[in-house]
Parts: structure tokens; C-alpha cells; sequence
């Protein structure tokens, strides 16, 4: 619990004290659909709101195909599911935008006319999602089971979701063993309460209650409850 204590007390999470007035303004960091034609893949995270954003990142996913004039998104958000029992959530616009004052990071960032394909892929993949009519934020199904889902789908993005991304590792329909997000290796899970995984990509991680302690050799980093990732890369 240090980890998470740590980014409370330093100011890394998100310090939006009312989520109505919090930004949601673009940060300008995505490619502008006017300026590049080719297909976008996109994969973001940002420090979830309020205290949960010590623990825990929101991740989405965007994409932008050939010529079009604005990026469509895909995320699980969990207001709309306690609002409306849909947590599926489908937006056209910036894919940049603050998660209610949390600046976002991008974690895959594909471009070029191969990537249409992948775009297919991952429409194919939100459209079989097996949860969007059930959300909880621990230890899922939420925004980063969804985005871990979709990954595992669709290889060809190799994401490696940082360690504050709670809820990627709950599995589907109950399974205990699966691929990792990457698709470069194997976990598994119980309920994604207590898991390994083992990785070309991801490096090795434990997941304990669903906080992840690991270490990537390829990149020299570790991976840290709370803090997220530390490496040579970053």
C-alpha cells in the first residue's frame, strides 16, 4: 500500500475536487485528422478520478481510418453503467481529451494503411465483448478489463498495460488462464484477485488483489503498485 500512499501524497493523481467543472479539454497530443490521412491506432490511460486515481489508471481506445475526419473512441466507463446499465461507451472527437483533469499518456501508436486491418479487427472485438451489461470497478469487469480484452483480441497492438491498470487481468467468461494483453505470453487468474504472468513484452508480474508488482527485463524497469512503472525506457 506504500505505492499508492506515495502517489496520493505526491500529487500524481488527479486533484479535480468536483468532476462537473474537472477538464476534459484535449491536451493536443494525438495526430490531427486533418493533417494526417493514414489509419491511427491509438491506445491511452490517464490517473482514474478522485481517490481511486492513487491505485488505479482509465484506459480507452481510439481509432481513426483512412481520410476520416475525427477519431471514434472506445471505453467501459462506470457512471453510465450505474446510470444507464450500459458501460460501453462510443465517442467521436479528440481521443486526447483529459480524463476529468488527469493528463493521459499513450501507450500504442499505429499508423499507415496496414493498420485498416487492424482497425476491423478491434470494431470486431468491442462488438464481442462479453461484458456490456455488468461493471465493477474492483476487480472487474471495468475500463481496463475491457481494453485488456480487446488487446488480447488483437495481438497486433502489443500492449503492455502498465501495473495501475486494475481490472486487466479479469478474464472472460471465467477463465483462469489466457493470454496476456501483449499476446506475447501467458497468465494466469483467479477472478483477477491473484495471478502471474509471464511475458516477452509485460516481463513478469504478480497481481495480488489486484495490485501488480513485476519486473520487465527487456525495458530494465519494475513495476509497482500504485507508482506504476519505472524503467530505463521511461
Amino acid at each position: 500500500m506504500v505505492g499508492p500512499l506515495i502517489v496520493a501524497l505526491g500529487g500524481t493523481a488527479s486533484s479535480a475536487r468536483d468532476w462537473r467543472t474537472a477538464s476534459r479539454e484535449s491536451v493536443g497530443i494525438a495526430p490531427d485528422p486533418a493533417v494526417v490521412q493514414d489509419a491511427v491506432v491509438q491506445v491511452y490511460g490517464a490517473r482514474a478520478y478522485g481517490w481511486r486515481g492513487a491505485f488505479a489508471v482509465h484506459t480507452w481506445i481510439s481509432v481513426k481510418r483512412t481520410g476520416a475526419p475525427q477519431f471514434t473512441t472506445y471505453e467501459v466507463i462506470g457512471w453510465r453503467y450505474w446510470h444507464s446499465g450500459e458501460p460501453l461507451a462510443v465517442r467521436r472527437g479528440a481521443p486526447d481529451r483529459r480524463w476529468f483533469g488527469a493528463e493521459p499518456e499513450v501507450y500504442v501508436d499505429m499508423r499507415g494503411p496496414e493498420v485498416e486491418e487492424v482497425i476491423d479487427r478491434i470494431e470486431a472485438a468491442v462488438a464481442n465483448y462479453a461484458h456490456t451489461e455488468y461493471y465493477r470497478t474492483w476487480p472487474g469487469p471495468n475500463s481496463n478489463t475491457f481494453t485488456a480484452s480487446i488487446a488480447r483480441e488483437v495481438p497486433e497492438l502489443r500492449l503492455d498495460l502498465p501495473p495501475t491498470a486494475i481490472g486487466k487481468d479479469f478474464l472472460e467468461n471465467g477463465s483462469v488462464v489466457a493470454q496476456s494483453p501483449s499476446g506475447t505470453g501467458i497468465q494466469f487468474s483467479l477472478f483477477g484477485l491473484l495471478g502471474i504472468m509471464v511475458a516477452l513484452e509485460e516481463g513478469l508480474e504478480i497481481n495480488l488483489l489486484g495490485l501488480t508488482l513485476g519486473i520487465d527485463p527487456g525495458d530494465l524497469a519494475v513495476k509497482l503498485p500504485g507508482i506504476g512503472r519505472i524503467g530505463v525506457r521511461d
